[in-house]
Formats: C-alpha cells, structure tokens, sequence
C-alpha cells in the first residue's frame, strides 16, 4: 500500500511515522517543503530519495493508496481538498480546519466523492479511555492543562480543547440537550475554558487551564458508586471502596497507550477493505468547537 505522509513536524516524527514504519505492507512516501526536513527524516527511516517530495503534484502523481495529513491546520483546507479531489483516502490531524465552513466543505467534498475522510481523535482509541466507555458516567468530569499558554480563543479552542470536546462527546452516554461554556480572556488571549453538557441522565464537565501549574490530563467517569479516573492516559484509578491502581506497563509503547497505534491501524485496515470512513461525526465536534469559540469571545466582549 502506498501511504503518503504529509508534514513531518513533530506530531508525524514522534508519533506517526514509528508506527507506520512498523507496519507491514506500507510503502511510504514523504512530503514538505523544506528540503533539509524532508531528507533528515527520510535518512531516519530509510526512506528512498525517490519517495521523498517537495511538491504535492509530485506525490499525488505516485498514485497513492491512503495519506496522513499533518502540516500546520493553516494549510489542511488545501492539501486535504487535493487529496480528496485525487479521489486519496485521507486522514487529517485535528482540527479539520481552524474556519467550520471549510470543515464543512471538507466532509461535503469527501461524501461527494465517496473517499474516506478520517480525523485524528486519537483518545477514542487509548486503552485507557476506551474502558471509560464501559463504566457508569453519570458525571464525566475532564481537565486538560498547560503552563504559561494564554492563546486566542480559535487557536486554543481548536488545536487543543478539541480534544476535550471530542472526548466528551465520545463517552457522553446520550444525546445533549444543554450546552453551556464560560472563559477568562484577558488582553485578547484565552486563559481557560470550562464547557458544560448535559443530557438526560448525565453532566459532562471539561475544562482547560493555559496558567496551570502543570501540565496533565485528568478524565474522571462515575455513576453507581464507582468511579474510574484516568491521568495522562497511562493510570487508571478505580473506586469503589479502596481505589485499585493500574499503571501503563513499562514496555508498552506510548503511541500505544495515545492510540496512535489503534486509530492508524483502524484507518488503514478501512482502506484496505475498501471502507469509506465519514468525518460527518467529527464535524459535530468541530461545530461545538465553534460554539465555543464565539461563546468565550461574546463573553469578552
């Protein structure tokens, strides 16, 4: 299979590319335009000079199989429509775009041309979240923070709430009725974000901090007297009664405790059979996302 990978920063270098030069039957071919990127990382994994690329013309003319997108989101509405124009299955880090519109359009041009469009949620696939879905979750309570990074609003919320939106969305066990968001912005950047879903049974709680005094990430599910508790995706907590602990074995990948391992293999297994992946759900994210950002800069305001 040839498989296109597009963007080699440092989410393709450190996450994507060990995964995908260990799997089986993949040919790969590289992408960016900075010559010395593109041969530094091409010499890491032996890639041959013939399959490196600095011109996209270039690589869609190697007749690819299925491509990994992780340039700047800046420039995902443009390479993602090429690829989806070749009639390339794609798979695009989040977000699909930092404008809903040209998410929009994206999602639109892929079932038009029933090409599979996937989108890097990689937290529905690690292990550790992927048993949240199995615990009671009356409440589900998710905190993402960072040091020292106030960003505007459509930067934070997008290259990074994201995933807290997805991952509520992913464990919330029905649909939502309520949906409420505060911010703190101060000298036009975002400092933190709280959102609020509710449904019928449920309230999903998330949260992120730009002026934490850490970086980490803590999920929370609980509901009949038992709560399971995640930090950093590699320690699960259980409560009930006395917490029993489990940790992230010292041999398993971290790619594998992301799901960085499962969400490629899950793409690329649909390639292979033919399957043609929708982003429609990702898009619900990217429209809360959008509900978001005009909330906290309303609020501001």
């Amino acid at each position: 299979m040839k498989v296109g990978v597009i963007g080699l920063g440092d989410i393709a270098r450190k996450a994507y590319l060990p995964v995908l030069t260990a799997r089986p039957g993949i040919d790969l071919h590289l992408h960016t335009r900075t010559a010395a990127t593109l041969d530094a990382v091409g010499d890491t994994h032996r890639i041959p000079s013939a399959h490196r690329y600095t011109e996209l013309d270039a690589l869609l003319a190697a007749g690819l199989d299925a491509a990994f997108v992780h340039a700047a989101t800046s420039a995902h509405p443009e390479l993602v429509t090429r690829l989806l124009e070749a009639g390339v299955p794609t798979y695009v880090d989040k977000p699909l775009a930092y404008e809903l519109a040209d998410a929009r359009r994206l999602v639109e041009l892929a079932e038009q041309r029933s090409t599979a469009l996937a989108v890097g949620f990689n937290r529905r696939f690690a292990p550790s979240y992927a048993q949240c879905a199995d615990h009671p979750r009356d409440l589900i309570l998710m905190q993402k923070n960072r040091v020292g990074l106030p960003e505007d609003a459509r930067t934070l919320v997008y290259d990074d709430f994201i995933h807290v939106v997805d991952t509520l969305r992913f464990l919330a066990p029905g649909g939502t009725d309520q949906v409420t968001v505060r911010g703190r912005t101060r000298d036009g950047l975002l400092e933190h974000v709280v959102l609020q879903l509710s449904g019928e049974g449920f309230t999903a709680v998330g949260s992120m901090n730009r002026l934490s005094g850490s970086s980490e990430e803590i999920l929370e599910v609980s509901g009949q007297d038992s709560k399971r508790e995640v930090r950093n995706l590699a320690e699960v907590i259980d409560h009930r009664g006395q917490p029993s602990v489990r940790r992230r074995g010292d041999w398993v990948p971290v790619a594998r405790q992301r799901g960085i391992e499962q969400v490629v293999a899950h793409f690329l297994d649909a390639v292979s059979a033919d399957k043609v992946l929708s982003a429609r759900d990702a898009l619900l994210t990217h429209e809360l996302c959008e509900q978001i950002v005009t909330s906290v800069r309303e609020q501001a305001a």
